[in-house]
């Protein structure tokens, strides 16, 4: 799962940077952090080190990732859009967000931790990615996306409180996210904001 979701994401992270005609050292730091800050993370709050300090072959995959974007840039337009990037996104969610799950079990928090942890190992990296890109994290107000991770690491409590077999929930998680998530891309699903729930107006009310 991690293996995936880190040459996953590299490549989702770099056509962002690519799109905003970074040079190719930012696309390769831009990969990386898409890649490894969400599993940093996870590692930081289960008290371990992280994996990409440990080994150069963390590093590797991401590099890998980082190559596979640049080859996908030379051969498409807008490759950010393009189908490839969209299913290795959706796949690298869903790795991340049953790796996390995966790792909070093994630490023993609580389900909520296991959630949490899901959804940070699956989303953090996007989002530093973005602060590196000068704009909002777009986990916190576009697409349906963390939701999904939210999804899969749900899916992955119960399963394994219900049933106790973690091979079957990891495969129950991974398939619950990707599959959350392309369905999303392909509906165009977005959770409701508060201006469309006609919290906010923007005209006052008549008097009654």
């Amino acid at each position: 799962m991690n293996t995936v979701g880190l040459v996953a994401f590299a490549l989702v992270g770099s056509t962002k940077a690519i799109r905003e005609e970074f040079d190719v050292f930012g696309i390769a730091v831009v990969g990386l952090v898409t890649a490894f800050a969400g599993g940093a993370t996870r590692d930081v709050l289960v008290g371990r080190v992280p994996l990409a300090l440990q080994s150069f072959g963390e590093i590797r995959l991401g590099l890998l990732g980082v190559a596979l974007a640049v080859g996908l840039s030379v051969a498409f337009e807008s490759a950010d859009e393009h189908p490839i990037t969209l299913l290795s996104d959706a796949v690298g969610l869903a790795a991340f967000a049953t790796a996390g799950a995966i790792v909070a079990t093994e630490a023993g928090v609580s389900g909520f931790g296991v959630v949490a942890i899901a959804t940070i190992n699956a989303v953090g990296g996007g989002a530093f990615a973005d602060i590196l890109l000068d704009r909002s994290p777009f986990v916190l107000f576009d697409d349906f996306y963390a939701s999904c991770a939210v999804l899969g690491g749900t899916t992955y409590w119960l399963t394994t409180t219900l049933v106790g077999a973690e091979g079957v929930a990891a495969a129950v998680c991974a398939a619950v996210t990707v599959g959350s998530r392309m369905v999303a891309v392909a509906y165009g699903w977005r959770l409701p904001t508060a201006q469309t729930l006609g919290v906010a107006r923007d005209e006052p009310h008549e008097n009654r």
